[in-house]
């Protein structure tokens, strides 16, 4: 038994590489793109550290050429969900037992793996299979999701550190941070590789076993991330990966009875239906805990631009807000509100930047956009611009065209509005578009009150500007509106271990990923108190005769 009072590693976050014309990098990245994109995989379930097949399988598509096949992974029934759910309960005594400083060790090292050896594997993944740029599978497949390993583990030293500080003579006061009682359920988005590592990784290192279901369409990256954890010593059964669609798996995992809690990103409908199937169990006396539901959801994200804002940061943060990733993250900038006097030249700075740009296939890295994610998402996002074309209340003014025939195309769109309620600046489309409503200068306070109130999220909001009060009393009218604000600076981008990540109101539980906040929801603390000289009384001095 180890008998040291360890501190881990002093975290950093991972430097970004940028992958330049003739750089060593960007040699090997090629070399594994083509690698990856020539050979096909079959991708198992993995149970209790084993490879389990269904014989059911769905297959891989690249979202920027959707004729070519990735390979396929095999889908998980109700059967394997079950077969999970026991693996994590059989792998959960030996895991809680283990040292804390031990179950560290196994994420750190996942992190230098990461990091290191399979940096060009994850990257090349994230890119044929989400269809990332470069840059953007560099920024989140392997810095952010190496962050999140480094960050979260020093966030575990620090809560178990956390001790009670008063010890009357004669007694010793202690918390015991226990996991939770039964397994947690991780649900992950399609988005961030990172997130999707994240979600079952935070509440394995505080002691907690996990089924992990991966979005279907971001499983070659999951299943990559999977053998990298069990290169770096994670125990059997520890975490189960089981992708699947949402009636296979999620709804039998969730009615199960030894459900402790749900790690999730996805819809907010998806999110809200999660908590009505819970709900529901409780009243019917199914779970014998009160499950922690942890959860990210969607987003409406804002720019306010006061009247005296930089054109030029302000047109480069709009375009890069809303744009990079086809506008499929969760904190994109969606929506947009800039003074009269400022839009004809913020307008035509973004025309110029929107047909500068490439579109295409994210193997050539000179890319700006690759494709949406898939054939629904493509639709939805085609239906709101046309829905834009069609409206007496608003204008097409850049973009719009939208190209299916080889991938998933939509090219850089802003919609103009006169309607500061219209559809495009309430609803999440989770596409390459931004709405703009053209506000009157005098009119600024009022705007405020339009930002806070339009939409039914609270994730992400950007406020350009130079003279401080008006941003402070923007701060301060929008601080139930965002829960991660930027001034002078896009929507997008929290980094680990600098802007814990979440957002209130119809966006998520805000439990801040990427800072402590999140681990505490993984643990169920137990205060143990030891009395050295125990009583052997029972009389109180008030007792005594007079």
């Amino acid at each position: 038994m180890s008998s040291g009072r360890f501190i881990t590693p002093k975290p950093f976050n991972e430097t970004i590489r940028d992958y330049g014309p003739g750089s060593e990098d960007k040699r090997l990245l090629k070399q594994e793109l083509k690698r990856q994109a020539d050979n096909p995989v079959e991708i198992p379930m993995i149970i209790g550290g084993r490879e389990v097949r269904s014989g059911k399988t769905s297959r891989i598509a690249c979202p920027h050429d959707h004729a070519k096949a990735l390979g396929a992974y095999h889908m998980g029934t109700s059967d394997a969900a079950g077969r999970a759910i026991r693996a994590a309960a059989g792998a959960k005594s030996a895991w809680q037992r283990l040292p804390w400083e031990d179950r560290a060790a196994v994420f750190l090292k996942a992190a230098d793996l990461l990091a290191g050896p399979h940096r060009y594997e994850m990257n090349a993944a994230t890119m044929l299979c989400q269809s990332k740029t470069v840059y953007q599978a560099e920024i989140d497949a392997v810095c952010e999701l190496a962050d999140y390993l480094r960050f979260n583990v020093s966030y575990v030293c620090r809560i178990y550190s956390g001790q009670p500080e008063a010890n009357p003579a004669g007694s010793w006061n202690k918390l015991e941070y226990r996991p939770l009682d039964g397994f947690v359920f991780a649900i992950a988005p399609f988005n961030f590789t990172s997130i999707g590592g994240n979600l079952p990784t935070a509440p394995a290192m505080m002691g907690n076993t996990v089924l992990w279901k991966p979005a279907s369409s971001a499983v070659l990256s999951a299943h990559y991330f999977m053998k990298i954890l069990l290169d770096a010593g994670l125990p059997d059964g520890v975490i189960n990966m089981v992708p699947g669609t949402g009636a296979e798996i999620a709804d039998p995992v969730i009615d199960h009875k030894d459900l402790a809690g749900v790690h999730f990103t996805g819809s907010s409908a998806t999110f809200t239906g999660i908590w009505h199937r819970v709900a529901g169990n409780l009243k019917n006396g199914l779970y014998r805990n009160y499950p922690r539901l942890v959860g990210e959801t969607g987003g409406k994200d804002f720019i306010l631009a006061c009247p005296d804002a930089g054109l030029d940061e302000l047109a480069a943060a709009m375009f890069r807000g809303a744009f990079e990733y086809q506008g499929q993250k969760c904190s994109a900038a969606s929506r947009a509100y800039i003074p009269a006097s400022l839009w004809p030249e913020v307008r035509a700075r973004l025309s110029k930047l929107a047909e500068s740009v490439r579109v295409g296939d994210v193997a050539d890295f000179r890319t700006f956009m690759g494709a949406v994610i898939d054939r629904a998402a493509f639709d939805k996002v085609a239906g709101y611009i046309e829905y834009a074309r069609s409206s007496p209340e608003a204008d097409v003014v850049i973009g719009g065209q939208c190209d299916d025939r080889v991938g998933y195309f939509i090219r850089p769109t802003v919609i103009t509005t006169t309607n500061p309620k219209f559809r495009g600046m309430e609803e999440e489309i989770f596409g390459p578009v931004l709405t703009v409503y053209v506000y009157d200068d005098r009119r600024f306070e009022e705007t405020l009150t339009l930002v806070d109130e339009t939409s039914p999220y609270a994730l992400t909001g950007s406020i350009f500007g130079k003279n401080r009060g008006l941003i402070r009393l923007a701060l301060d009218r929008l601080v139930q509106a965002a829960g991660n604000i930027y001034i002078n600076d896009k929507p997008t981008g929290a980094v680990v271990g600098q802007q814990p990540f979440g957002g209130g109101r119809m966006s998520g539980t805000n439990d801040k990923a990427g800072g402590y906040f999140n681990l505490l929801r993984w643990t169920s603390p137990q205060a143990v108190k030891e009395n050295f000289l125990p009583s052997r009384d029972i009389a109180y001095p008030h007792m005594a005769e007079e």
